[in-house]
């Protein structure tokens, strides 16, 4: 048809890399994210094979350094945040009836860009450069003077990659989410997976600025020789835990806030009834944005800052528990009067809750400055991290791979395979990071290679190596689900689930174009709310081209309409742009003058993307009648 032809991506070679639907983009940043979580998994399993006995010799030390720095910065910058991004540009424009998101060349250039990076980083690690100061990059460990090389030069320029793909994707969710929502969509109707993606973007932009600054002064500091971070020279080396940390802490949020949007979608979908306690909910994810960024001194206890402000610290980080625990409640109550249909993605909420209880009360332990004294930088602060982030974020992202998967190809995952999947990875985290509390309270400290057995870690790690296994085994399974689901799962139709949010009323997959006509809303749960439409009012809007990408974009508060917007054609131009892009940032790992020279392919390529072309703007507005 018509509209199919105008929104789809051409499909030659030359199409492939001019490719912008959100969906096409979409599905790419999913794949690439997962392409690096299972690099940074294999990793993990090697160190921790590394670390099942004692006085292990299968890694050296040098090569172990490089592996928890490549394991961190991976899963941190190249996995977590990414993921829950790339997962909210398939769904935000199908779960707020758009057919597009906002700014897609600039969607597609992010995701190059991200690409480039990535590939960069692995790249310099099997060139033996990989990074080896850690995920976290401390001065003056990172500095020129105790680490010269390239090593770090390749982490802090992954970072620009990484944080640029980032924001501009933060840019696109914002714009997206309040100027392109169907009408009648108010924000008091939006999905709340939406409202955690948005609170979400909104932290992109206030956090993420900070890390690059931060990477850019050690950038200059090691090639310049500038003293950002040299105390001899009045520089400050807290100056950088500082500027981390402020990214850092909130990054823990950036991951986690969109896991609790998952759990919010697939929740009232199998207690078969709407969620309990909106409002409250998307009060709770605000307080949440809020208060993340008054945590991260929370990292910092061991340094000499004064214990007045400490303490202010140890208050928002036991205070910030309380929208968690809103949502909770919220979410339990849902179950508790609905009506359960225990399929795959609800067993991964039920093990979210007895995970994230567990991962929030190690925080609220962490919070106490004595304690976080006795065991910084011990294994009691990686087996927290892990049960917060894993916990907290992979597996409710997981149920919402099973949740969502029959919208993306049309087929439903094995329900058998997916409880082996389940129990394998539930039971494997458990048996591998509990272990590691008591290694931390037994004072084993983090990133160490090897340990005497005089010291009595050795049970408890090899106990958490074959936790380890049993996770890499429920990936397999899952990633053996994946493919077999592909080809041979069972036809999902458009509503597999009986789902009550706009991405359930349309075709699964989604035609190019989304909708055939862009719905009006009437209800929180357009789906299940559809006969609560008033007798004659409009269900559909009309007017818009089938030979345009046109667009109609809607109010802020209310989502009324205000005009339609023609988007672009696909256009190789934002690859083009982010080739020259990823030219300018290698080349400045290895010279100052990269910048200069390189800035101009950049500008070249950006002045023909946004060239402008000659077309038609229309303005007129109908809503179509129910028959």
């Amino acid at each position: 048809m018509a509209l199919e032809r105008t929104w789809r991506d051409p499909p030659d070679v030359l199409g492939w890399f001019s490719a912008i639907n959100h969906k096409t983009i979409a599905k790419r940043f999913v794949l690439t994210t997962f392409g690096f979580f299972l690099a940074g998994g294999l990793i993990a399993l090697l160190m921790r094979l590394q670390l099942a006995v004692p006085r292990n010799l299968l890694v050296g030390p040098d090569l172990y350094n490089q592996l928890f720095s490549m394991h961190g910065t991976t899963m941190m910058f190249l996995f977590a945040v990414p993921v829950m991004q790339a997962v909210a540009m398939y769904l935000i424009p199908l779960m707020i009836g758009a057919r597009s998101v906002a700014f897609p060349r600039m969607n597609a250039y992010a995701y190059w860009v991200f690409l480039f990076g990535g590939l960069m980083l692995y790249t310099a690690f099997l060139l033996d450069i990989g990074p080896d100061a850690g995920w976290f990059s401390y001065v003056p460990l990172a500095g020129p003077d105790y680490s010269p090389g390239k090593r770090v030069d390749f982490w802090a320029q992954l970072v620009t990659f990484t944080e640029l793909s980032a924001l501009l994707e933060a840019v696109i969710i914002i714009t997206t989410v309040f100027k392109l929502r169907a009408p009648g969509m108010t924000l008091a109707r939006t999905p709340l997976f939406v409202w955690a993606m948005l609170v979400t973007a909104f932290m992109v932009l206030f956090s993420m600025p900070s890390v690059m600054l931060a990477s850019t002064a050690l950038i200059m500091d090691r090639l310049v020789g500038t003293h950002f971070y040299n105390p001899a020279q009045n520089g400050d080396v807290l100056l950088w835990q500082h500027l981390f940390w402020f990214f850092g802490h909130p990054e823990v949020y950036l991951i986690f806030l969109p896991g609790l949007g998952f759990i919010s979608a697939i929740v009232p979908t199998f207690a078969r009834r709407p969620i309990f306690g909106y409002t409250a909910m998307v009060l709770a994810l605000i307080a949440t944005g809020f208060l993340a960024f008054g945590l991260w001194v929370h990292h910092m206890f061991a340094t000499n800052l004064p214990d007045l402000g400490k303490s202010f610290f140890t208050a928002v980080s036991m205070l910030i528990a309380i929208p968690s625990a809103v949502q909770i409640f919220c979410w339990i109550a849902t179950l508790a009067t609905g009506r359960l249909n225990l399929k795959t993605p609800l067993l991964f909420v039920l093990a979210f809750f007895f995970i994230l209880v567990m991962g929030g009360l190690t925080g609220v332990m962490l919070a106490s400055v004595p304690l976080d004294l006795q065991v910084h930088d011990t294994y009691f602060v990686v087996a927290h991290l892990h049960y917060v982030l894993l916990g907290g974020a992979v597996f409710p992202l997981v149920g919402a791979i099973y949740y969502w998967y029959p919208k993306f190809t049309g087929r439903l995952m094995s329900e058998r395979l997916g409880r082996w999947n389940f129990w394998l990875f539930f039971i494997g985290f458990n048996v591998a990071f509990f272990p590691m509390h008591l290694l931390g309270l037994q004072g084993m400290p983090r990133r160490v290679y090897s340990y005497p057995a005089e010291m009595g870690w050795g049970a408890m790690n090899f106990i958490a190596t074959l936790g380890a296994l049993m996770i890499a085994a429920s990936v397999l399974v899952f990633i053996v689900n994946l493919w077999r689901s592909r080809r041979q799962g069972e036809p999902a139709g458009a509503d597999p689930w009986g789902g009550g949010t706009l991405e359930w009323a349309t075709a699964s997959p989604p035609s190019a174009a989304n909708f055939e006509a862009i719905p009006v809303v009437y209800g929180c749960n357009p789906v299940w709310e559809a006969g609560l439409r008033p007798v004659g009012a409009p269900i559909a809007v009309g007017g818009l081209a089938v030979d345009a990408r046109e667009q109609l974009v809607t109010s802020v508060l209310d989502a009324q309409p205000d005009h339609r917007s023609q988007f672009p054609q696909p256009s190789v131009w934002p690859f083009v742009s982010a080739v020259a892009t990823t030219v300018l940032f290698v080349g400045s790992i290895f010279t100052p003058w990269a910048v200069v020279w390189g800035a101009v392919p950049v500008a070249v390529a950006m002045t023909l993307w946004f060239w402008p072309r000659r077309g038609e703007t229309r303005t007129h507005i109908a809503l179509e009648q129910q028959p």
